[in-house]
């Protein structure tokens, strides 16, 4: 009889393992942890780079950079005067738990509050898979559309925030989007998710996700 090896349910044990140690890893030196995923383009890293700044010398924030290539996000984060660790999947579609230790390894946790993972752009893969964070952060900008958390459920069911990105485009003719749809949408698929409509570009309600960031390291200490 031949034996049926199911090698998603390996790799799926194999990442959990180095999940529990990050959160443990995370959990001995007090620091909050957090996912941040969206589509490529969403405006991932211009939202950090903007928080790093506007929060500097309030909340001291490491990062860790996932991309298929390039180091070139990594670079803007520490132009923005924050340690930013890159890890580069060589073509894989999210980071890994045992990636992410390694990044964890590399930063210098005793002088963080907080550490950010920047994942791969995509809505699908980096959802199904645990890193050790403390919670998941959604981005979603308005060129994309308002019909993505119908689309693909199953990120927004685990995210703990909502980022609505790139509100300084709404009311043009170039940009068909219903804000109070994907608010709707998402509460109905999430009734506990926070929901933040921002602009990184021009900073209109990026206080209230500093605001929600700056409780979740104090929470930590």
């Amino acid at each position: 009889m031949m034996e049926k090896i199911d090698v998603g349910k390996k790799v799926l044990s194999a990442n959990e393992a180095y999940a529990l140690k990050n959160r443990a890893l995370l959990a001995q030196r007090g620091k909050p942890c957090f996912n941040m995923i969206s589509s490529p383009g969403s405006g991932k890293t211009t939202i950090l780079v903007r928080t790093i700044t506007d929060l500097a010398g309030s909340l001291r924030i490491g990062v860790i950079e996932g991309d298929i290539q390039t180091d070139i996000d990594a670079q803007r984060i520490q132009a923005a005067q924050a340690p930013a660790v890159q890890i580069n999947t060589e073509g894989a579609c999210h980071l890994s738990a045992a990636q992410v230790h390694r990044g964890l390894e590399e930063l210098p946790l005793d002088r963080l509050d907080l550490v950010l993972i920047e994942n791969v752009g995509n809505l699908v893969c980096p959802s199904a898979f645990e890193l050790g964070e403390h919670g998941k952060i959604v981005v979603l900008s308005a060129p994309e559309g308002d019909d993505k958390p119908v689309k693909y459920p199953a990120i927004f069911a685990k995210s703990r925030v909502l980022l609505v990105n790139k509100i300084d485009l709404l009311g043009g003719a170039q940009v068909d989007f219903d804000l109070e749809r994907v608010q709707a949408d998402a509460r109905r698929l999430n009734r506990d998710i926070a929901i933040f409509p921002v602009s990184a570009k021009t900073g209109a309600g990026m206080q209230a996700w500093y605001d929600w960031l700056t409780d979740q390291a104090r929470a930590m200490r």
